[in-house]
């Protein structure tokens, strides 16, 4: 791993009663450059269309994929996350939002906070997910 990761779990064994795997740390201890990502949004950043109205799971995919790109932009991956912080309209769509991340950031643990929110900056987006990266010295 790129940083320390402070007590790792997985959220099955934490939310036994949910249907979520997701690997996840109380805490990072990181040196490097600092990446610091707006909250993304499943939105086409060259185009600026909005994408998958409706569905949180495939708002969800789009906004890994932005993140990703964004990182691989910055001059680095996935692996460097160290914290994320998810924004949800309805609490309902926690299950689908956090299955889909949790496919991307598997073996990763970032600290991770979850916030459910009256609306985000357009009705047609369900979820907002902010990254905090640090590349290695």
């Amino acid at each position: 791993m790129l940083h320390k990761r402070l007590r790792p779990f997985n959220t099955k064994e934490t939310y036994p009663e949910q249907n979520l795997d997701n690997d996840l740390s109380q805490g990072v201890v990181a040196r490097g450059t600092m990446v610091f990502l707006r909250g993304q949004v499943s939105q086409d950043l060259d185009s600026r269309e909005c994408l998958h109205v409706g569905d949180a799971a495939k708002q969800t995919e789009k906004t890994m994929q932005n993140i990703q790109m964004l990182l691989e932009e910055a001059g680095t991956t996935m692996e460097a996350v160290c914290r994320i912080v998810v924004y949800l309209t309805d609490i309902r769509y926690r299950e689908a939002v956090y299955q889909e991340m949790g496919k991307w950031l598997k073996g990763v643990h970032p600290c991770s906070t979850g916030l459910v929110v009256p609306a985000l900056a357009r009705p047609e987006w369900v979820v907002e997910i902010e990254v905090t990266a640090v590349i290695p010295d």
